[in-house]
């Protein structure tokens, strides 16, 4: 399981300077936790770190003229923070596995002569086995474009002579990451995966109304950002896993009130249908009957039963729709999936409701907050002691919360 240790955000709307949890060079500092909850009042930027996630994928995807004039950003300036000069910053701190060697990726967009966003600086970098100290080796260093990458699965020293893996590289578009461009090239093993890592993450922008469409028939292996191919999903776990699915489905239903039986239905025009069975009728509901929350639950449920799961997943405010009660066993789920499996997704989340976070631990939570200067700071919530004290008397993190026992100061 690939696991994000830290991150960092420079001028990048109200993320004048925000890290969460260690980066490169900081060993005293804690890592992330396989899940971690953002919370905060509305304006702090809770969104903006998301899209912060969002905007490395999209650059990846595309390219970062594209990826910063995509219709909610509206175009560099905009997404760079008020009354700065300097590029927007990001570095990528993780591992592939616990155990293995930390990977850092360190991203700089700016502005070039003509007024157009490209990429000034790009370095993939980690530590040769047995290297305790000292910088790390770079497998990509690009400055506008020029630089070096190296080839292979390992850092090879070479004492009193270069290293012969490394080959020279010029970009001939500026707008493309290194990472996309080298992606293809079987001698660098190394990029390409961390390539795949950016690509594999999950954005949950999950719509009922979109849940609620009649997709086409035919099995899809993987949840949407959206939700609205979820009978299709359904119809593949009940094909290629059908024993498992079963069970599946049956602990899924357990878990929504008043639901004994899901499954689903293809129509005469190849449309397909799922169907929620509360016990009661001899006829099933269709998710177009079913209600928001009803749907939004069975959804990230069914997120979290898949086979092949993405090694990184934001959700924004899962708690919109859902009664309250449900919020603390969601959480639960949630934390559950991210540290009971060994092949499971870390789960970063924004939230807004007290209930969802009286299921973490102050280590899963952080506070984003507005500063003097009108720039977004965030804390973990382990680091107020009076917190950590209470927790451990047994008063829950949310009602800490909603007494102002969070805030600054």
């Amino acid at each position: 399981m690939a696991i994000i240790e830290g991150f960092h955000v420079q001028n990048f709307r109200a993320l004048r300077d925000v890290s969460l949890g260690k980066l490169s060079g900081q060993a005293a500092r804690k890592p992330l936790t396989p899940i971690t909850a953002v919370i905060g009042k509305n304006g702090v930027g809770k969104s903006s770190l998301l899209d912060a996630f969002g905007f490395v994928v999209d650059c990846l995807a595309s390219d970062v003229e594209t990826a910063c004039n995509i219709k909610q950003r509206g175009g560099f300036e905009r997404l760079r923070s008020k009354g700065v000069d300097g590029p927007i910053r990001f570095e990528i701190y993780y591992r592939e596995a616990p155990n293995e060697r930390a990977i850092s990726y360190e991203l700089i967009i700016n502005l070039d002569d003509t007024g157009r966003p490209y990429v000034a600086f790009e370095l993939l970098k980690q530590r040769r086995k047995g290297q305790t100290h000292g910088r790390p080796f770079p497998f990509l260093r690009l400055d506008r474009g020029k630089g070096l990458a190296w080839a292979g699965e390992e850092a090879v020293e070479i004492e009193g002579e270069e290293d012969r893996t490394q080959s020279v590289v010029e970009l001939t578009d500026l707008r493309q990451l290194g990472i996309a461009t080298l992606k293809t090239l079987k001698e660098h093993p190394r990029i390409k995966r961390f390539r795949d890592f950016l690509k594999g993450w999950y954005f949950s922008y999950f719509y009922p109304d979109a849940a609620r469409s009649l997709p086409s028939a035919g099995p899809q292996r993987h949840l949407n950002v959206r939700g609205d191919n979820i009978g299709n999903v359904v119809q593949f776990m009940e094909r290629k896993h059908k024993d498992r699915f079963k069970s599946i489905l049956a602990r899924i239903a357990s878990k929504i009130p008043g639901i004994a039986k899901i499954d689903t239905e293809v129509t005469a025009e190849k449309r397909v249908l799922l169907r929620f069975n509360d016990g009661t009728f001899d006829d099933p509901f269709f998710a177009q009957q079913m209600s928001d929350g009803t749907l939004k639950m069975f959804a990230y449920l069914l997120l979290l039963e898949d086979p092949e799961p993405p090694p990184f997943v934001c959700i924004r405010e899962p708690e919109n729709g859902l009664h309250h009660k449900l919020l603390e066993s969601l959480a639960q789920e949630f934390r559950s999936h991210a540290t009971g499996k060994k092949n499971a997704s870390q789960i970063f989340v924004t939230t807004h409701h007290p209930h969802f976070i009286d299921a973490l631990s102050p280590e899963e939570v952080w506070i984003l907050e507005k500063g003097q200067e009108g720039f977004s700071t965030i804390r973990r919530v382990s680091e107020y002691e009076v917190v950590r004290n209470l927790v451990a008397e047994g008063l829950p993190l949310g009602g800490l919360w909603c007494s102002d026992y969070l805030d600054a100061g």
